[in-house]
């Protein structure tokens, strides 16, 4: 046989056998397959949402809602009723000009917490009243799942979910596949380096539908992929040059707006920083995921942006941050008349008015004021795990249904003011004491002082199993008006020239009253300090797991806030670190007279 036909007959077969290779390597039951990205989302409810309707027959009360009537209870001037099959329940009072105002709250999230929605029902006619339940975005539970091959042909997989972060929790690195079986695979962090199977599924070439099992998180979920312009990129893969757009949109929610020339920042520096975001990798769970930043100066909104599809009318987690309008409420009671103060002795006011005969002397010393400050003296450090008092520890615990009873039953580490520890239960006892001092459900105060003069229309405040509001954290807001009390506090308690806030109680929650960790600590406010133009600039901040950040920054006139969804990782304190010192401060010019 001549040389030259031996050789294309060995280079044939040598691309035959290549092919044969690839096509095994590809056929189907091989890891191939799930190469990409793939995305599932399940919707829990509420089921219950649209119209209600209260009517007056005589003295009695009915409620229609989801198709049922239902009787209504008055209670001491509110209304109160419960759809069957824990499908949810409201509560509600009459208001001036003929109103019902009050809360829709659903039944549990997949998060397993309760958070109220207020709702108004408009009188109709003197014996009619009719709202609209709307349930919030977050009974949605979102999962990304993005797999890669490696060289030795393994497929590496890391798993993201914007509402509570599990991939981060959970620690998936490999996805395993065995004919249609399918297992992510997560590694200890341990030095043995030991794996552990997260979760078990299926895989369907028919249609290309992985089903995996998180029995954490409500059962099955079905993925499919998800294209370029998916919302687990800040803006899709392949996102276009950033260019500012100038002014945000004018709404009625309070907020003048105005441009970044306008009140003296440099536009293509700020240009330059969005576009960081928007280019920012999704490699691993651990890159930042930043959801919103916001810039106001002089009073004006001058930049909005969001990421990974969230928007201005979507409410946010915002963790602890909402520590900080626990705070802003108890203020605004005490400004409005409420016969409290920060002095005002803790267990006095929840014992109606006297101490019992038998407590104990370090608690007779507790104030509100420590409350605020995290220095009530409770054994309650949220970062030890045998704290009784521990938010985890709280939450976990079935005795005690009521928060706020469970605090006062908790025991004392030291006497109150001699140091901060970080403990949630602190302001959220506030809350209990505020109810307490006013006789009112502390949502209605928080609608009347502070929602409505700030046109907050549209939130949910965790509650406890009890159904009281929560205070330590986890309410959720819109990014605009969360923003508004950073700007409340610049102005000295004000909000477009009414006055919410006393002087006085803004200048001690914004001062450093105490040492926190590396940080100082005022009545519920954070306090850093920034390098700005060779010198140093104080700044008091309202912080959240997960990168929720408010930036007050007084020498400059100035607030910015950051949303983000890191919440299992510590990869958001960059936020404060570094986008907001090192990128962000130096496009700001001086304020006006420096």
């Amino acid at each position: 046989m001549p040389a030259r036909k031996f050789g294309a007959i060995v280079a044939v077969a040598a691309a035959l056998l290549i092919t044969a290779q690839l096509a095994a390597q590809a056929k189907p039951g091989g890891v191939d397959e799930l190469e990409g990205l793939w995305k599932a989302e399940r919707w829990f409810g509420p089921v219950a949402r649209g119209p209600i309707v209260i009517r007056r027959t005589g003295s009695a009360y009915t409620a229609d809602m989801v198709g049922r009537t239902l009787p209504v209870r008055v209670d001491r001037g509110e209304f109160f009723f419960e759809l069957p099959n824990n499908q949810g329940k409201f509560r509600g009072k009459p208001q001036d000009g003929g109103a019902i105002f009050g809360f829709w709250m659903p039944p549990n999230s997949p998060t397993g917490m309760v958070r109220p929605s207020p709702v108004t029902l408009r009188a109709v006619r003197p014996s009619l009243w009719i709202g609209q339940v709307v349930p919030p975005e977050e009974d949605m539970f979102t999962f990304y799942i993005l797999a890669r091959k490696q060289p030795d042909g393994s497929m590496s997989a890391f798993l993201r979910n914007p509402q509570r972060d599990m991939g981060a929790l959970w620690r998936v690195e490999r996805l395993v596949r065995d004919g249609t079986a399918v297992r992510l695979i997560a590694k200890s962090s341990g030095q043995t380096a030991t794996e552990s199977e997260v979760a078990v599924g299926t895989y369907s070439p028919d249609d290309s539908v992985l089903a995996i099992n998180f029995p954490q998180r409500g059962g099955w979920y079905e993925f499919r992929r998800d294209s370029d312009n998916s919302n687990f990129y800040p803006r899709g893969r392949n996102p276009a040059p950033y260019v500012y757009g100038g002014a945000p949109l004018a709404r009625d929610d309070g907020w003048p707006t105005g441009t970044l020339d306008e009140v003296g920042i440099d536009r293509r520096t700020i240009e330059k920083v969005v576009q960081g975001i928007v280019n920012t990798p999704m490699e691993s769970t651990h890159n930042l995921q930043v959801d919103g930043i916001l810039i106001a100066r002089h009073g004006k909104l001058v930049l909005e942006e969001y990421f990974h599809g969230e928007h201005r009318d979507k409410p946010h987690e915002t963790r602890s941050a909402s520590k900080s309008m626990a705070a802003t409420l108890v203020g605004a009671a005490m400004y409005a008349g409420a016969p409290l103060k920060l002095s005002t002795p803790v267990y006095q006011i929840m014992n109606g008015g006297s101490f019992a005969a038998d407590l104990d002397p370090l608690k007779r010393a507790m104030t509100v004021d420590h409350l605020l400050s995290m220095s009530s003296g409770y054994f309650c450090d949220d970062s030890n795990p045998k704290a009784p008092g521990n938010e985890n520890g709280m939450w976990e615990q079935e005795a005690e249904p009521n928060f706020y009873q469970f605090a006062l039953n908790l025991p004392m580490a030291s006497r109150p003011g001699e140091k901060a520890v970080y403990c949630s239960t602190n302001p959220n006892l506030a809350l209990g004491v505020l109810a307490r001092a006013t006789g009112e459900f502390p949502l209605y105060t928080f609608d009347r002082l502070v929602a409505a003069p700030l046109k907050i229309r549209e939130y949910g405040w965790l509650t406890d199993p009890a159904g009281n509001p929560y205070g330590g954290g986890g309410a959720h807001f819109l990014p605009r008006d969360f923003m508004k009390i950073g700007q409340l506090m610049l102005n000295g308690g004000t909000w477009n020239g009414r006055r919410i806030l006393s002087k006085e109680f803004v200048a001690r929650a914004s001062s450093p009253l105490f040492q926190l960790g590396d940080k100082k600590y005022g009545l519920a406010w954070w306090g850093m300090d920034f390098s700005y133009r060779n010198r140093t600039i104080h700044a008091f901040v309202a912080l959240g797991n997960g990168g929720q950040n408010l930036f007050v920054l007084p020498d400059l006139d100035l607030v910015i806030m950051v949303w983000a969804s890191n919440y299992g990782d510590r990869i958001f304190f960059t936020i404060g670190n570094d986008i907001v010192p090192k990128q962000i401060l130096p496009a700001v010019r001086e304020a006006a007279g420096r």
